[in-house]
């Protein structure tokens, strides 16, 4: 896989039950690129790890006055630099294609599970986690795939180098043989802590990170609150928890890097003495010893590996569990889809939970005292919620056993809080759709036309609304126009069931009327659930059915629900029990029927209904 290559076809099923085995998943999944940068990696270290031999036959060489030798030197050493320059130059390329290519399965796995959990992802992870994994830990995991190979390849040069001076020169090498494996495990004592104190740093990283995206998250909420001090001095207090927790882990880094530069240094004037000892005795020539000290000076260069490795695995340790984590989570309901076809359902809606059922074709309308459990309701009647519940079905098949794809495209859910993702807005309508609806259509059911003009007032680039720019999460627009404008991008789909939970909280009455309008002739045919208490949506239904404790308790047409039904007249109408038998009063359902009528505020409703609507 090169760089170009990328995104993933298929990236695969990750090993998600722990940290290392999805590192060890990842690295199996990159076998070829890690066989090359072994390859390059070898030959780059043996290159440099030859030269001190090359040095050492060009000092004999001059001692011995041999010209023979001198050129066999100077060949060997141009023949080194070269091998020396092509690894470096081929190990360092495919290096980062390695560490690329990993960030970019990683971001592709952690991109598709937050595709199939949907909203049951930040109810059961930190938006700022998720954020911190998909951003800095992707590339602390790439990072210790990558160095694995160079890692491996430094290790195999120095157990050949330590071979090799033992033929060379066997009292010398011999002594580099024991020290080397000495210096490699020295620091090993001080790793675990050193592990510990990264992974303390990272916990504090990511929770400073989930702490500073809730803010940005919720700043308009803060501001009007007046709790921007409040959350920055929190953040404050924990950015400073994560310099405490850096220091400290840096202070352990710098010991086992001091260790590593002593160590060598010790094991360098060991061997020059005991070198120097031999060599006045006659048993070591000049070029011997000039070998064994420059390969001892070289070696420190693979043996930093030894540290690196450590570091990218003390630091991915963490990150490569948090990503576990989310990547090991599930939907409650989620059985793979286990009916066979590609065949996407068609017919009536029905919840056998509630009772709840959405003739196709016609517009229902759900009304539901509980904000929270239409909410709950609203995402069982897509399927696979991430609640256990009761499956949901579609034409006489249950939606949790279709395939999630199929399932999405048979009902769509818009909640009551949908995100408009930044960009052009020509890019926020880009989405999956039949074709049947042209997105001046939809805008325009959705009474878009003021939400044009302000982007194009406040896009000077930009001539063609379309191509006005939307911030992020639609933070430059109202309440009400991130609305409408998600609204129209659900109308743009077409799909065949549309749920629609609460479309139009934030618009005013008549904007509301009019969407009410442009909704039922847009879908017309087709069938669409819109949950809402909403008077003006409701007139505008074919069929209006009441919740009440979790099941169906009446159904009927708006008007005559609220002549009939006292529940759900207390929804609709927001009437108090006071009120409420005010009304029986006037009607002269009580025991002081023949008392004058008292205009009640239902008839008022009904009136300011009739006006609204004429308006619109």
């Amino acid at each position: 896989m090169q760089i170009q290559d990328l995104p993933y076809p298929d990236p695969g099923v990750p090993d998600a039950r722990s940290g290392p085995r999805f590192l060890w998943w990842l690295f199996r999944n990159q076998l070829d690129g890690q066989l090359k940068a072994l390859a390059w990696g070898l030959l780059h270290f043996l290159s440099v790890s030859a030269l001190p031999f090359c040095v050492g036959v060009a000092v004999q060489a001059v001692v011995d006055r041999s010209g023979r030798q001198l050129a066999l030197a100077g060949g060997l050493l141009a023949l080194c630099c070269a091998g020396n320059a092509i690894g470096e130059t081929f190990l360092h390329r495919t290096a980062v294609t390695n560490w690329i290519t990993a960030a970019a399965r990683v971001q592709q796995v952690l991109a598709r599970k937050t595709a199939q959990l949907g909203s049951a992802l930040t109810r059961r992870v930190a938006a700022g986690e998720v954020v911190a994994v998909s951003t800095g830990d992707v590339e602390k995991i790439g990072w210790f795939v990558e160095a694995w190979s160079r890692f491996t390849a430094a290790a195999v040069t120095i157990v050949v180098v330590c071979v090799g001076l033992v033929v060379y020169q066997p009292e010398l090498g011999t002594v580099v043989a024991v020290g080397l494996p000495v210096l490699a495990i020295a620091v090993l004592p001080l790793l675990p802590r050193a592990t510990r104190r990264a992974d303390v740093q990272r916990e504090k990283a990511g929770r400073a990170t989930e702490l500073a995206s809730d803010t940005v998250a919720g700043l308009r909420v803060l501001r009007g609150i007046g709790g921007e001090e409040l959350f920055l001095d929190r953040y404050r207090s924990a950015s400073q928890e994560v310099r405490h927790a850096a220091v400290r882990s840096a202070r352990m880094w710098s010991l086992i890097s001091a260790i590593q530069v002593l160590m060598p240094g010790l094991l360098l004037i060991a061997v020059v003495w005991y070198g120097v000892h031999l060599a006045r005795q006659g048993q070591v020539s000049i070029g011997e010893l000039v070998t064994v000290y420059s390969s001892i000076m070289i070696l420190t260069y693979p043996l930093r590996h030894f540290e690196e490795i450590a570091m990218a695995y003390s630091f991915s340790r963490p990150s490569a569990r948090r990503a576990a984590r989310v990547l090991s989570l599930e939907r409650a309901t989620d059985t793979g889809g286990s009916r066979d076809g590609s065949e996407v359902p068609s017919g009536d809606l029905y919840d056998p939970a509630t009772g709840l059922l959405a003739p196709t074709g016609r517009l229902t309308a759900v009304v539901c005292g509980d904000p929270d459990a239409a909410g709950r309701l609203a995402e069982r009647l897509g399927g696979h919620p991430s609640e256990e519940s009761t499956s949901v079905l579609l034409g006489g098949v249950p939606l949790d056993e279709l395939p999630l794809d199929n399932a999405r495209t048979a009902v769509l859910v818009q909640d009551k809080d949908p995100v408009l993702l930044s960009g052009t807005l020509r890019e926020l309508l880009d989405v999956p759709r039949s074709g049947d609806v042209r997105p001046e259509d939809a805008l325009a059911a959705a009474q878009c036309e003021d939400v044009l003009a302000a982007l194009a007032q406040g896009s000077l680039d930009a001539d063609d609304p379309m191509d006005a720019r939307i911030t992020e999460r639609g933070r430059s627009l109202s309440g009400g126009q991130r609305q409408r404008l998600a609204l129209a991008r659900s109308l743009i789909t077409d799909p065949g069931v549309l749920v629609l939970d609460e479309p139009t909280s934030a618009v005013d009455s008549h904007t509301e009327a009019r969407i009410a309008h442009g909704v039922r002739e847009l879908r017309a045919g087709r069938t669409t659930v819109v949950f809402t208490s909403s008077p003006l949506l409701l007139d505008r239904a074919d069929r209006v059915v009441l919740i009440h404790d979790g099941e169906v308790a009446a159904v009927g047409l708006h008007r005559e629900l609220v002549h009939a039904e006292p529940r759900y007249r207390a929804v609709v109408t927001r009437e108090t029990e006071e009120e409420a038998a005010e009304t029986k009063t006037a009607r002269g359902d009580g025991p002081t029927g023949n008392q004058p009528v008292k205009a009640s505020s239902l008839e008022e409703v009904l009136k300011e209904l009739e006006e609204i609507e004429e308006s619109a």
